[in-house]
């Protein structure tokens, strides 16, 4: 019966010149409907799949393939002498070669996402014949990723004219090879059929099975540490992402990069007003508003100007040339804005290693899964998108108007520091920054030190305090009375909470509990 090659795809693009390249190696067309109709307008002579199984397409076009004539002839195993004789008896066709790409799911749903359509675009032939074959690689090569048609040619190329053996390594490998593409396509396929069905039924938002599938964008230059690889994925139908982020200039991105960027880019769109912010180490070492971006900048990097070498530089507006020349004064390893001027990106491309990206940080995350690697597991979560539940004063002096927009300037600071946390600062200004202590007074310390040591015209008397979690003791409180603070605010919910709000109340602070705790780890 010679040998034979299914063809049956929906991305036609490169299939022509593919069967006709079959056809030259001595295969034998077995095509479908679509598939079958653009082979044939190009001169190619193609055996409809009835003609195999003898057997109309039916049911809307549902079954088309689903038949034992046209598995039977991918699943028999060549040399196996059973199956050869029965593969005789029963007239299975030698399927050698299938080539096929699915319905493009995920693009039906999001161009329309009822039901009816997603139950159209569910594709059961495709995937069953795929796993069919990949399930006899030893014997069938099976090809999903178009971009592997040139290399398949080649490949039969060899093994038809240098007459190899099919079990020879080199083939074998190959073989295996496509096969695996198959077995990580079929899974994401059906990933994404879940994910969808998941959402549209309402089904638990914990399974017992938690099935994930994600898309790399890139391999990154290494991982946390130069000894280590790394590559970032992408969850393709959620954004704004990472993934969304465009490199126009520098070195290629490492994991830590990537850890920083996001960091800063979860800060920087806290701000409506125009705001700079310098990173480092997944924390903010600096920020300011105001409605200069070159100003804001400036403060920014004064909050704690020797921490900002080598951080991460986020704007919020278009970077502008006055900035980018303050910008590459300081060693950073990444800006990143919603656009540049082209003298701006010509003036910091002088820097070769300075990476610049650019990302419209205007866009807001809704609510979303996040996903935590532990040892042997996953830890997942609600994204975090809250602020505060309502602002509470719970003292007995209640805050100004301008002691108020300041709690809430340095509330949404201290949501994006690591814990524990104390922010010092004042509307448009953080003063000091205490990140990622074991207890929180100490983090009070080191907010009051680097307060002290660069804050020049700003003062911490009449500044304000955020505290990402609950005072254990009144401490923290007597520590801000010492500094000049005015006005605290904090979560609340501790034992000790009366005994916090009298010491406030003892020093004349204002006190503001916003019922939202904002521990980062």
């Amino acid at each position: 019966m010679g040998e034979y090659a299914l063809i049956s795809v929906y991305d036609k693009e490169g299939v022509v010149d593919l069967a006709k390249g079959l056809i030259k190696l001595g295969y034998k067309i077995i095509s479908t409907g679509g598939t079958g109709k653009k082979l044939k307008e190009n001169g190619i002579e193609v055996i409809d799949v009835s003609d195999i199984t003898n057997f109309p397409e039916m049911l809307s076009d549902r079954v088309k393939t689903l038949h034992p004539k046209i598995h039977g002839g991918l699943l028999y195993v060549r040399g196996n002498k059973q199956h050869e004789e029965e593969a005789k008896k029963y007239e299975l066709p030698n399927i050698e070669v299938v080539v096929v790409n699915l319905y493009p799911f995920v693009e039906a749903v999001k161009e329309d996402p009822s039901i009816a359509n997603a139950v159209k675009n569910i594709d059961i032939g495709g995937p069953t014949l795929i796993r069919s074959a990949a399930k006899n690689y030893e014997s069938v090569y099976v090809v999903v990723d178009p971009k592997d048609y040139g290399e398949l040619l080649k490949v039969l190329e060899t093994y038809k004219t240098k007459n190899l053996a099919k079990n020879n390594d080199e083939l074998l490998k190959f073989r295996q090879m496509l096969a695996l593409k198959v077995w990580n396509h079929v899974a994401h396929y059906d990933t994404e059929i879940e994910k969808y069905f998941r959402k549209t039924f309402g089904g638990e938002k914990y399974p017992k099975l938690l099935n994930l599938t994600f898309e790399k964008i890139m391999d990154l230059r290494y991982g946390e540490n130069p000894h280590q690889s790394a590559a970032l994925y992408e969850d393709i139908d959620r954004h704004p992402s990472i993934a969304d982020a465009v490199q126009l200039h520098g070195k290629q991105l490492s994991y830590n990069n990537v850890l920083d960027l996001n960091s800063a880019l979860g800060l920087i769109r806290e701000f409506e007003q125009t705001t700079a912010i310098v990173s480092k180490h997944n924390n903010p070492c600096g920020v300011a508003s105001d409605d200069n971006l070159l100003t804001a900048y400036r403060e920014a990097k004064s909050v704690d100007p020797e921490a900002a070498f080598g951080g991460i530089v986020a704007l919020n507006r278009t970077c502008t040339p006055d900035v980018a020349k303050e910008i590459i004064k300081t060693f950073i390893e990444i800006v990143v804005a919603p656009d540049y001027d082209e003298e701006a990106l010509n003036i910091m491309k002088k820097k070769k290693n300075l990476r610049i990206i650019k990302f419209d940080v205007s866009k807001k995350p809704g609510p979303r899964i996040e996903y935590r690697s532990v040892l042997g597991g996953l830890l997942v979560q609600d994204n975090n998108i809250k602020l505060y539940d309502k602002l509470e004063v719970v003292t007995k002096r209640k805050p100004t108007e301008e002691e108020m927009r300041s709690l809430i300037y340095v509330w949404k600071i201290a949501k994006h520091v690591k814990s524990n946390t104390i922010v010092l600062g004042k509307y448009g200004r953080a003063i000091g920054i205490g990140a990622g202590q074991q207890k929180r007074i100490d983090a009070a310390k080191l907010a009051a030190m680097i307060a002290k040591d660069y804050s020049g015209n700003f003062s911490l008397k009449h500044a304000v305090m955020a505290s990402d979690a609950f005072f254990p003791f009144r401490d923290g409180v007597d520590y801000a009375h010492s500094l000049g603070i005015t006005a605290i605010i904090q979560p609340g919910g501790s034992i000790r909470d009366k005994e916090v709000i009298a010491a406030a109340d003892e020093y004349g602070i204002a006190m503001v509990f916003t019922g939202v705790r904002q521990f980062r780890h």
